[in-house]
C-alpha cells in the first residue's frame, strides 16, 4: 500500500479540483483521471494522469490546468505524466462526477462492472430530462468522441450520453 503525506493529499485535492476541458461540469477527480501526486522535494511534484482514451486531445490541456492550479498553490516545478496502465474506464467516474453530468444534461455512462465485478445488464440509457429509458440513438458521435448523440422517444429531447469504456 502507498502512503500519501498530507501535503500529497493537499496538492490532489487542488489538482483534482481543475475542471475538464471537455466537460466543465466536472473535475478531473470526479473524471477519475487523476491517478497520483507525489511529492519529490520542495516545490517539486508529479501528477500522473491517465486520459479517457489513448490520443485523446484534451491531455495537454488537463497537464496546463493541472500546473498552472499547482504553481499557484506554490509549487516551482510540476511534472506531469500520462499513463496508460491501468487503463481509464467510465466505472473510474465518481458518483458526484455522474450526478453532475446527470444535471447537466448529458446521461452519464451506465456501470461497465458492478463493484462485485459482474458485467450489469442495463441496456436502456436513461434520458437524463425526464428520466425515461425509452431512447434512440442519432449518432454514435457527439461534440466529443466519448459522447453519443440520443433522442429521448417520450419527451423529444436531444441529450449526449457519455460512453461507456
Amino acid at each position: 500500500m502507498v502512503t500519501t503525506t498530507p501535503l500529497e493529499e493537499e496538492l490532489r485535492t487542488v489538482a483534482g479540483a481543475v475542471p475538464d476541458p471537455e466537460l466543465p461540469v466536472v473535475t478531473l477527480g470526479e473524471l477519475g483521471v487523476l491517478r497520483g501526486v507525489r511529492v519529490e522535494g520542495p516545490g517539486r511534484v508529479t501528477v500522473t494522469l491517465t486520459p479517457t482514451y489513448t490520443g485523446c486531445p484534451a491531455v495537454e490541456t488537463m497537464a496546463h490546468d493541472i500546473e498552472r492550479a499547482l504553481h499557484d498553490r506554490g509549487m516551482a516545478q510540476v511534472s506531469v505524466v500520462t499513463v496508460l496502465t491501468p487503463a481509464w474506464s467510465t466505472d473510474d467516474i465518481s458518483a458526484e462526477g455522474r450526478r453532475k453530468l446527470a444535471a447537466s444534461g448529458m446521461a452519464p455512462p451506465r456501470p461497465v462492472h458492478a463493484a462485485d465485478g459482474a458485467v450489469p445488464l442495463a441496456l436502456a440509457v436513461r434520458c437524463p430530462h425526464c428520466g425515461s429509458t425509452r431512447t434512440e440513438l442519432l449518432s454514435r458521435f457527439s461534440s466529443t468522441a466519448c459522447k453519443a448523440l440520443r433522442r429521448c422517444v417520450d419527451c423529444r429531447e436531444p441529450f449526449d450520453h457519455f460512453k461507456e469504456l
